[in-house]
């Protein structure tokens, strides 16, 4: 299965924050929405990087509260590994699970098409496997 797929059934909207917003603004964006990571967008809606609830997280470790002050910019992950549509969920999962992140943006032709997250993965491949085992239980009955 592939990427396409995996975001025609969960959708393709993508929060995003601007650099120059602070981590008190992104860390109530993130519970608002409930999700780990916005992609951070500058001009022209260009990914310029992303922010985790890790980044944040180390951000509390060095700074303590003063964090919340803190913008974006300072703390958020510059180099973002992506995948695009015709990516497999195989390939991606290998590739969160090597890197060691939970959230890859999706780009097209230069621009964000959508982000998928681990929980996203392994749901689609739960759902994967259910069907290969149905799909064994009707061949062995029918047998």
């Amino acid at each position: 299965m592939t990427v396409k797929a995996m975001l025609s059934r969960k959708g393709s909207d993508v929060v995003t924050i601007e650099p120059a917003a602070d981590l008190a603004d992104a860390a109530n964006l993130l519970v608002e929405r409930r999700i780990g990571a916005l992609v951070v967008t500058g001009v022209d809606n260009r990914m310029v990087g992303i922010l985790s609830e890790r980044n944040i997280v180390h951000a509390f470790a060095k700074r303590g509260a003063k964090a919340l002050a803190v913008s974006v910019a300072e703390v958020m992950t510059r180099k973002v590994s992506t995948c695009c549509l015709a990516d497999t969920v195989s390939e991606i999962m290998e590739r969160m699970t090597v890197g060691k992140f939970r959230h890859m943006p999706v780009v097209e032709q230069g621009r964000l098409a959508g982000i998928v997250s681990i929980g996203d993965v392994v749901k689609w491949r739960l759902d994967e496997m259910k069907h290969e085992s149905a799909a064994l239980r009707d061949y062995i009955c029918t047998g």
